[in-house]
């Protein structure tokens, strides 16, 4: 056993997973020129938000479309977190291709995916939200507009800057939704880069990273949408709970305080029409992207990357947010389309840090060393790699969770609770069996899974502790006060008297 964890750690320091082998080293197409990349990024949006993916209530035609001519990435996780605010971490890893057990949050003083990039001959651009630090920014991008240094804001009063010459110039509000305000940023980019003649600035292959702020709270969509799915009477989540049936070390923080407990039926229905509302119209901004893509003649040359950095609870198991280990919120989207890339999917286990190295192979450019993140090339280029068997969850020091292809072992230190499940036949995570005397077998060998992971990472947190917390936490009464980015009518709905 000792031997197995020694190699598992050893594969994990180079690719960040355990395999049973390195896949044998492949040489990329050679490319003609290197192509555009843009990359839109959502915040807080579920992987079962999509249409093409099997959501048959939500109304997003041009993910959809993105779903059809490109490749999808249908088990893709977010590395856990070290902070509640979960954008933070994961952003990080995305642009440095490093856990968070490796990099710091505002990645001071590691190589970032659109430096590297600009080094290669690519302009890049920003305009969004960027929550990791004023000194990474700089060192990033080279030029933004409509850019946001907070984690979260009114979706009508956000306040942006731009970046010109080194520095932040142009402070102000935002005087369109900000998905509208980021969408129409990056389109008058792309128009600019359109329309640049040959040989100058403007002309050089690009990277657009479009990092909205939607379908994060306020879930606040424009009134039209959220009444499209007012009148649609949308269902509840099927593990939808009025409370987290224990105290899983983050009950009480801002995420969850967005509605009384126990939740209600009524409240967790109008907050995920509120939720799809934001999406839907987040999807409409996708859509003029991409028609402005189509327009200029730059579709063929632009490999676009949609993803989200994490996925959101909004009822399901009694939750609000996204600070645990199931996978409504370790799970998000991730879909590439760009010049050859065909057309299809997988199910095999990927991060989002995986696409760090993905975009500078993309771009023809040499990753560093030291990165966890793998080149996702070879799931749609036709070959067979060892492919990792299994994704290791880690959120602050309070939960652990392992998966492989079947089961899935959760671990709450603090009070010394486990669940475990067949995630074939419950995909909604709602029958624990760690009791169930037929998946004990299961049980010990996911703990050893466990064990190995944290022994190649290099997370010392223990699986248990000698004098655990009590397991249940009853929350009814618990008083709440509205953060302040939360409009009028939200506080009157969710935290007058008559909703706590």
């Amino acid at each position: 056993m000792a031997a197995a964890l020694a190699f598992a750690g050893a594969a994990l320091l180079s690719c960040a997973a355990p395999v049973a082998d390195e896949p044998a080293a492949t040489d990329a197409e050679p490319q003609e020129t290197q192509p555009n990349i843009l990359f839109l990024f959502a915040d807080d949006q579920r992987a079962d938000t999509i249409g093409a993916w099997g959501n048959e209530l939500i109304d997003t035609p041009h993910l959809d479309r993105l779903v059809a001519e490109g490749w999808s990435f249908r088990r893709n996780y977010v590395f856990g977190s070290n902070s509640g605010a979960v954008c933070v971490p994961s952003r990080a890893m995305v642009l440095t291709g490093r856990s968070w057990m490796r990099s710091p949050n505002r990645m001071e003083g590691v190589p970032t995916l659109p430096r590297l990039l600009e080094t290669a001959g690519y302009r890049t651009f920003i305009t969004g939200k960027w929550h990791n630090g004023e000194e990474a920014l700089h060192r990033s991008f080279d030029r933004g507009k409509a850019v946001y240094l907070g984690g979260m804001a009114d979706h009508t009063q956000t306040e942006v800057q731009d970046i010109e010459s080194g520095g932040m110039v142009r402070q102000r509000v935002g005087e369109t939704f900000s998905s509208e305000l980021f969408a129409d940023a990056v389109i008058e980019f792309l128009d600019e880069q359109a329309s640049a003649d040959e040989g100058s600035e403007s002309d050089q292959p690009f990277f657009a990273y479009v990092p909205f702020t939607a379908p994060h709270d306020p879930r606040q969509p424009p009134p039209e949408y959220r009444e499209r799915y007012y009148e649609r009477d949308v269902p509840l989540p099927p593990n939808y709970m009025p409370q987290h049936p224990f105290d899983n070390g983050a009950l009480i923080l801002r995420d969850e305080n967005l509605a009384a407990w126990p939740r209600t039926e009524d409240v967790i229905r109008d907050q995920v029409a509120e939720y799809y509302g934001l999406i839907t119209h987040l999807d409409e901004q996708v859509g003029r992207i991409l028609e402005t893509l189509d327009e200029n003649g730059q579709a063929g040359n632009t490999i676009v990357v949609y993803a989200a950095d994490h996925g959101l609870s909004v009822g399901s198991h009694g939750l609000l947010g996204k600070q645990n280990l199931y996978e409504h919120s370790m799970r998000c989207p991730l879909i590439i389309r760009g010049p050859g890339i065909p057309n299809g999917s997988t199910d095999a286990f990927t991060y989002l840090f995986d696409l760090f190295p993905t975009l500078l192979a993309q771009g023809a450019v040499e990753e560093p060393p030291g990165i966890d993140g793998r080149d996702l090339a070879p799931l749609w280029s036709g070959g067979d790699p060892t492919w990792r068997k299994s994704v290791f969850l880690p959120y602050r020091d309070v939960m652990r969770a392992v998966r492989d292809d079947r089961y899935k072992l959760i671990v709450y230190p603090n009070v010394n609770h486990r669940q475990l499940f067949d995630l074939s036949e419950d995909p909604d995570e709602l029958d624990n069996l760690i009791a169930d005397p037929e998946h004990t077998e299961t049980a010990v060998r996911l703990e050893a899974l466990l064990e190995g992971w944290q022994t190649a990472m290099g997370d010392t947190v223990p699986l248990s502790v000698p004098d655990p917390a009590p397991l249940h936490r009853d929350l009814t009464g618990t008083e709440r006060e509205p953060d302040r980015w939360q409009p009028e009518w939200i506080v009157e709905k969710y935290f007058d008297a008559a909703a706590n």
